[in-house]
């Protein structure tokens, strides 16, 4: 089935009045870029918080002299406002947040502003894990069919900057956090997807449920003949797969551990990639054509072919997209290999799911593990299993480097498997090179955020990159 191209009236003429725009990072200023050739037309003002730790720079100056009212060092707003829009970086429990949302009739996020002004032809991507992997797949999946196709969103490309220059035909893939989703409102993409959802950013929304519920409302505004992927795998995408069902919803069930009953699925079958439409099954790629591996990306691939060709791509193009598709940097990322010892770069694994999935990739008991950086508090009892079943060895360091190892070290005993500990990633490097023979796979997998150490997962991966390189530099 694919998507039913009726039209979406656009609101890009509509008059905003007085915007205040909430925050001075890329998203704000990104925001003030596409706002300031319509200041004194469709914007009556535009001013911009950028809240208690801003301060005065080229930008604000620059901004100053066109015409925009820059407010810095405080989170306190005054005035009223017909329309905020909201960086995700504010949190929705702050005070900041409070004042911007009680000074404006519309509060909302950039996507949902994106969204508004250009409606037509978007797709959206959302999960705790994934969801950048299967965001750019799905873009290059639609793009190998022929079609227009860009990334968007939380992938570090604002929508709002490619309103004004984008195709008619083009279609927007979306990848949405938690974050911009809790700030969107009538945001109606054609089809919508959910990867999964585990523990995260329960400080930005204030609970658990908070950011659970800021994940379903991907899926909000679906109509019936929308479509809504989701994957079954997951025990909380399952409740919400139940209640998109009681909708009434076009919902497509997604698994890559089992077939699927449902009418609308796709799953791993045979080792083959399958598309279930009532009693017919269609069978998209061979596991062993695609560059990727693991269940969580043969996950990320059944999304994103259901989604491309609900978009209208052929299948003959889905399959060339899927083939030619290789690992993201930082995501389970192979890089290099030296002494028969092969090295993977999973930098971006910030959190435990995530590292589950790494070591779901690797099983056996070939690969020793870098654990450690700046510890979530997590609850370690499914990555110790797994380690168990398929670690050689493990290295904890870094600020999470006591936790992991009090709670980590009986399950390893008990498994025989390896433990060791290090300050820093250098020294963990060091240490699980030694525990390394030829044919075993050292691996940076580490549950953990990286500012204890790195300004960024993107640092810690790349610092990790220049250790393996510098080993065949010194051979």
């Amino acid at each position: 089935m694919t998507a039913n191209m009726s039209s979406q009236q656009t609101t890009q003429t509509e008059q905003l009045g007085h915007v205040l725009i909430g925050g001075l990072g890329k998203t704000g200023l990104g925001l003030a870029q596409w706002c300031l050739p319509r200041l004194g037309t469709t914007i009556d003002s535009l001013t911009i918080y950028g809240g208690a730790a801003s301060t005065a720079s080229d930008e604000t100056e620059e901004l100053e002299r066109a015409g925009v009212s820059c407010v810095l060092g405080t989170d306190m707003v005054e005035g009223s406002y017909d329309l905020a829009i909201c960086a995700p970086g504010i949190p929705e429990t702050s005070a900041f947040f409070h004042s911007i949302t009680s000074h404006a009739r519309t509060s909302i996020g950039e996507p949902e502003f994106a969204w508004r002004q250009s409606p037509e032809h978007w797709l959206a991507i959302t999960g705790s894990n994934g969801k950048t992997t299967a965001t750019y797949l799905t873009r290059d999946l639609l793009r190998a069919a022929g079609l227009s196709a860009s990334e968007v969103g939380n992938i570090g490309r604002l929508a709002i900057s490619c309103v004004d220059e984008r195709r008619q035909d083009e279609w927007f893939v979306a990848e949405l956090s938690s974050f911009q989703l809790a700030g969107t409102e009538h945001f109606h993409p054609r089809a919508a997807a959910l990867l999964n959802i585990s523990p995260d950013h329960v400080s930005w929304h204030g609970s658990f449920e908070a950011y659970v519920e800021a994940k379903e409302r991907i899926f909000e505004n679906l109509c019936p003949e929308d479509l809504a992927v989701i994957s079954v795998d997951d025990e909380r995408c399952r409740a919400i797969a139940e209640r998109l069902h009681e909708r009434g919803l076009n919902v497509c069930e997604v698994s890559a551990e089992r077939e699927i009953a449902s009418d609308y699925a796709a799953y791993v079958k045979d080792g083959n990639l399958v598309l279930k439409r009532g009693d017919s099954e269609q069978i998209i790629a061979s596991e062993d054509e695609l560059v990727l591996t693991g269940p969580h990306n043969m996950q990320n691939a059944l999304v994103a072919s259901a989604l491309a060709l609900f978009a209208g791509a052929k299948l003959e193009g889905v399959r060339r997209g899927l083939q030619s598709f290789s690992p993201l940097e930082h995501r389970i990322e192979p890089c290099g290999t030296w002494h028969g010892v092969s090295f993977v770069n999973d930098s971006k694994a910030t959190n435990v799911d995530a590292s589950l999935a790494a070591i779901r990739a690797y099983p056996g008991k070939r690969a020793v593990y870098l654990l450690g950086g700046e510890d979530k508090q997590t609850e370690l009892d499914a990555l110790g299993q797994a380690l168990a079943q398929h670690a050689k060895a493990i290295v904890c360091y870094g600020e999470a480097r006591e936790r992991f190892v009090a709670e980590l070290g009986p399950v390893c005993v008990a498994a025989n498997v390896q433990l060791r500990e290090a300050d820093h990633l250098a020294d963990a490097f060091e240490r699980g090179l030694e525990l390394c023979v030829h044919g075993d796979t050292l691996i940076l997998s580490p549950a953990c955020a990286s500012h204890d150490e790195f300004k960024s997962f993107e640092e810690r991966g790349h610092v990790f990159k220049q250790m393996v390189s510098a080993l065949g530099e010194g051979e």
